[in-house]
């Protein structure tokens, strides 16, 4: 079920056990067109007929934009809470905390409606029972969110910042910190290649042109350190990445 994305929230490149994450409102939850299902059709209401031509064409135009009208969305209960919970972790990649931060949000726009004795659901809850189920995983999240971010060549830095945002907490960042850091001259090499920097450059720069090469690196997330090494090295036909360690 869960497809590999890149990086949906966002965005928001996760495994073949679940969809890309992309925090999408599902389109049934739309209570109106574009325009609030009002809008007319043609520009020409009004012809030589005067009030009588154009207020039949009118009337006629909008009964047919009326009856097109969609009906608000029902207010949710435990019952639709549950399945709206499970078409989301069918769809996307995800986060106990994105979870739970798109049932809460669905909540606040449609209004909760479970019965006069039902209390509010805990959208927290059910986010956890999903992970306890199998259905959201945190750490292979971010295991699989974190490799594909330095395969386009994204630092630990920018790693970090994606964690934040998808809610992962710290006990899962922990878990995956270090094959991050295993991986980190292979990603900066990747930005490099890609920005034709260092060792994959013509060689020939300015001291202005490598303080921006630089000022890239640690922009996309890498070590002061390393990025200053790749900037400045000569170029390579087959940089090693024991030459930047």
């Amino acid at each position: 079920m869960w497809h590999n994305d890149g990086v949906t929230h966002d965005s928001h490149s996760e495994s073949n056990a679940f969809p890309p994450s992309l925090d999408a409102d599902a389109p049934e939850n739309a209570a109106f067109d574009d325009d609030g299902g009002t809008k007319r059709r043609g520009g020409k209401g009004w012809g030589k007929g005067g009030n009588k031509g154009g207020g039949q064409a009118a009337g006629k135009s909008g009964g047919r934009e009326q009856s097109r009208e969609r009906p608000p969305p029902k207010p949710l209960n435990a019952a639709a809470l549950e399945q709206m919970a499970l078409r989301y972790v069918e769809r996307f990649a995800t986060t106990r905390g994105r979870l739970t931060d798109y049932l809460m949000r669905k909540i606040r726009e449609r209004g909760w409606d479970g019965g006069a004795d039902a209390t509010l659901a805990e959208p927290g809850e059910l986010a956890q029972q999903m992970a306890d189920l199998g259905y959201v995983d945190d750490r292979a999240f971010a295991e699989q969110r974190a490799a594909a971010m330095q395969r386009r060549g994204l630092g630990a830095r920018r790693v970090a910042g994606a964690f934040r945002e998808a809610g992962i907490d710290e006990s899962d960042a922990d878990s995956v910190a270090p094959a991050i850091a295993d991986r980190a001259v292979e990603s900066a090499l990747a930005y490099a290649r890609r920005k034709r920097i260092g060792p994959y450059g013509a060689g020939e720069g300015d001291r202005k042109l490598l303080e921006k090469q630089l000022a890239g690196m640690l922009r996309a997330g890498h070590r002061f350190d390393l990025a200053r090494k790749i900037v400045a090295a000569p170029p390579s036909d087959a940089p090693e990445s024991m030459d930047f360690d």
